[in-house]
């Protein structure tokens, strides 16, 4: 089931997202959208639209521009201002391949070619509903939310003063936890829910977004490169505030579980394949 789901996003984002003149902006563009990835962002859109009882196809122009957002967001990661990370999903990272000049436009240009892209193709959703979106999108993609999240991550980087638990939940919360809140809350807006349920749906955004989180954290002291397609052991390199640094490896993995466990009892509820198979691939990972 979740590799049908795979297929149908990535079948929507190459329709959606089409070469276009000047080529090489549109080729950076597809070339991180389109790698080879697990979609979790725009599958859990999917799901929560399903299970609370919308109509996936209705979801798909929204579950694709927050690939094309996360996808953003990895191209800016990537670059030497940033991480300097020169693999991404195992691939060279895209201003490895187009240069840093291209890769910073390309990255601009989709964080306004996304919600064109909600707008464009999202032909059965009430007005006030799109307005909802992409007041989530703009909200939890720029400055109060994953940029803000980035900021405070290069702030406190080799800054043991700045080390602190506020900093590193603002950090967990925003860089990583809002690109999942604003898929699953799209999911429960498309599917029309009611308030209830889209609370519920919002609480499990936010604990599995942390949960995702804490893992990446473990996995970048005990992974390896095969497995994760990226360069590891930077955060330690780089003194950058991570789960592990601040409550140790062990405790790291008491939170983790903690977390997993609660998204899974929710899950109970959903009675969601696709947030089962999720849930258990992160707890194998990280050998839980």
């Amino acid at each position: 089931m979740m590799n049908n789901y795979i297929k149908l996003i990535d079948e929507n984002l190459e329709k959606f997202l089409q070469e276009e003149y000047p080529d090489n902006l549109f080729k950076s563009m597809r070339y991180t959208v389109l790698l080879e990835g697990k979609r979790l962002r725009p599958v859990m859109c999917l799901e929560f639209c399903k299970i609370l009882g919308g109509n996936i196809e209705d979801a798909l122009p929204t579950a694709c521009a927050i690939e094309m957002l996360h996808a953003q967001t990895l191209i800016h990661d990537d670059l030497p201002c940033m991480d300097n990370d020169d693999f991404r999903r195992g691939k060279p990272s895209n201003h490895k391949v187009f240069g840093e000049a291209v890769a910073t436009l390309a990255g601009d240009a989709l964080l306004t070619y996304a919600p064109q892209t909600i707008l464009k193709n999202s032909k059965n959703i009430k007005p006030e509903t799109l307005l909802a979106i992409l007041d989530d999108f703009f909200t939890f993609g720029g400055a109060r939310g994953v940029i803000a999240g980035q900021v405070v991550d290069i702030e406190c980087e080799g800054k043991k003063s700045f080390h602190t638990k506020e900093n590193l939940e603002f950090i967990h919360k925003h860089k990583t936890g809002d690109l999942f809140r604003l898929a699953i809350r799209s999911g429960a807006r498309i599917a029309r829910t009611d308030r209830e349920n889209f609370e519920r749906a919002d609480d499990y955004a936010q604990s599995f977004g942390l949960a995702f989180q804490i893992a990446d954290d473990i996995l970048d002291v005990t992974s390896n490169f095969e497995e994760m397609g990226k360069t590891l052991g930077k955060d330690a390199i780089s003194d950058k505030l991570t789960y592990v640094s601040v409550y140790g490896i062990d405790n790291a993995k008491c939170k983790l579980l903690s977390l997993l466990e609660k998204c899974d009892n929710m899950n109970k509820d959903y009675n969601s394949e696709i947030l089962d198979e999720i849930l258990r691939g992160i707890g194998k990972r990280v050998n839980l």
